[in-house]
């Protein structure tokens, strides 16, 4: 049965292009994206009683904290809550150990009935306390910056404080009853002693938190050894980036945080182990720099430099296709990058625009050496990136320096043609294709092309690694020549074009210290991807 937003079923008209939205605006629940996922909605749609500035009941409401006693008797609310006991029952813990075979699980918890209203759970406090709800629900609310943010919602069967007694680590958030609740009380000591003779339960657990750490909501900060973590800028299948500073330095860094279902891997884990000590024996200015390892709450943290740019794929969506000269410029620091790393015995495996960030002043970083290995190491199976991987890499064969030169090459075309040289429509396809055919001539796409990037491109992207170049010196050889003689026109190349659009916002007094709220959020959202936003009066513009 398909679950609604409060806009549907309160028909207010209020949502994107609604019938009321000139005369009352958007309703922040149907334009906040922060509460993604939250009760299985598309929006906050779903949780529209923990979104400030709603209009119901043609009452204007404030922040979350003003609203939320009175949206407790909302019919809508009473329905979501009835919505969400009975679904996603596969997610659900309670309903995973309240399987025949793990009867024994409540013969070890402890019960307890928390009141409509009570924090139960304080952000920051070290509590080894877990509740599996079997009835009622609460919402999680991240303090942050004096600011509340409600960040999740749970319902009957979730489980409350599930990474507590996984990792030890302090409450991330806030947690409050929304309705009277009867929940079982697990301790760390009662999860752990399970975990022994049931280690399903803790696999079922590790998937709920590593769901749970994918949200695009606020997190507290966390402090790791010696460093604070504030906020995510990145998430990969096995680990999650980090924002951080140094908490005695004030030093701005990046924290790469392994997942914990990954760090319960053995191999796994040493391969990201191996990742840090890689990047640590390294010292390039166009190679991503390690100051720090960290190791606690069951995973391992990699703390490294923080690199302000623009990852190299989102530049090519954004330009579709770069300047040949720009494209030049930007090879050769990743060939400089990439000799010193191969004179250090050590094959990158999964070179492509994702792992490589152009700075303001665009000089190039090298990052993620996740799959990074010594030269001449076979692999049992095939590791990276499909897209850019060379023959040997998706064969399994021994991969060296050469593997890497095929992936700069294919990347280089898809830098100078906006696409990758194979239809990708099909991935069993895609794969034959890099094992039996090479790649098109990128001039059939790009006829004025300089001949050093022609010349590049394709040599380097040949199936047998015997006609590549031997090594990045040997392309170094033909790129700098073309670089050093374009060297002045670069200063010239209108790289990143700004553009400007004017809107128009007619209000009311009354509505003047909402609007100046909803500004200030945007303009803050704005500068996170470089965009200024500038505000002026009728008389100023």
């Amino acid at each position: 049965m398909k679950r609604q937003n409060c806009w549907e079923y309160r028909k207010c008209g209020r949502e994107p292009n609604g019938r009321k939205v000139a005369e009352l605006g958007v309703c922040p629940a149907s334009a906040d994206r922060t509460y993604n996922g939250i009760n299985a909605g598309k929006n906050g749609g779903r949780i529209c009683w923990a979104v400030a500035g709603t209009f119901c009941d043609e009452k204007r409401q404030g922040s979350f904290i003003e609203k939320r006693a009175s949206c407790m008797d909302c019919p809508f609310f009473k329905l979501v809550q009835a919505d969400e006991g009975s679904g996603k029952a596969d997610t659900k813990f309670l309903k995973f150990i309240s399987s025949e075979d793990r009867n024994p699980v409540f013969q070890k918890m402890g019960y307890r009935i928390i009141p409509a209203g009570e924090r139960f759970v304080t952000q920051g406090e070290m509590e080894d306390m877990a509740y599996i709800i079997q009835h009622g629900s609460c919402l999680a609310i991240v303090e942050k910056e004096g600011e509340l943010h409600p960040v999740n919602h749970y319902g009957e069967g979730d489980i409350v404080g599930g990474l507590g007694i996984l990792t030890g680590e302090p409450r991330r958030a806030h947690v409050e009853a929304e309705t009277e609740m009867k929940v079982w009380v697990l301790s760390k000591s009662q999860f752990d002693e399970i975990s022994k003779t049931d280690p399903e339960i803790q696999d079922f657990l590790t998937e709920i938190v590593a769901d749970r750490f994918d949200s695009k909501r606020p997190t507290a900060y966390r402090t790791i050894g010696k460093y604070v973590m504030t906020d995510i800028i990145g998430r990969g299948g096995y680990s999650i980036v980090y924002t951080g500073i140094h908490s005695s330095l004030k030093m701005p860094v990046a924290i790469k945080m392994m997942r914990h279902h990954m760090a319960m891997d053995p191999e796994f884990l040493s391969g990201f182990l191996n990742e840090a000590r890689t990047i640590a024996s390294l010292d390039h200015e166009n190679i991503v720099k390690v100051y720090d390892i960290e190791e606690g709450f069951k995973t391992v943290f990699i703390v490294m430099e923080l690199i302000r740019g623009e990852a190299l794929d989102v530049m090519i969506k954004r330009l579709y296709k770069l300047p040949p000269y720009l494209v030049a410029y930007y090879l050769v620091q990743i060939c400089s990058g990439m000799t010193y790393a191969h004179k250090k015995g050590i094959v990158h495996r999964d070179l492509n625009p994702t792992n490589i960030i152009v700075q303001n002043d665009d000089r190039v970083k090298i990052i993620d050496f996740g799959l990074a290995c010594l030269k001449g190491t076979e692999l049992s199976h095939s590791i990276g990136t499909l897209f850019y991987n060379s023959p040997e890499q998706i064969n399994g064969t021994a991969v060296d320096q050469r593997s890497d030169i095929y992936q700069l090459g294919i990347t280089a075309y898809e830098m100078v043609t906006g696409k990758r040289p194979f239809p990708e429509d099909n991935l069993w396809k895609l794969r034959k294709m890099h094992l039996s055919q090479e790649i098109p001539d990128p001039t059939e796409l790009v006829p004025d092309l300089p001949e050093e990037l022609r010349k590049f491109i394709i040599k380097a992207s040949r199936l047998d690694p015997e006609e590549r170049y031997r090594d990045f010196n040997q392309a170094l050889f033909d790129l700098r020549p073309f670089v050093e003689e374009h060297l002045a026109d670069h200063k010239r190349l209108p790289i990143k074009i700004q553009k400007m659009t004017n809107i128009i916002l007619m209000y009311s007094d009354d509505q003047k210290l909402e609007l100046s709220r909803l500004m200030d959020d945007f303009s803050t959202r704005a500068a996170k991807i470089g965009v200024l936003l500038q505000v002026a009066n009728f008389n100023e513009i």
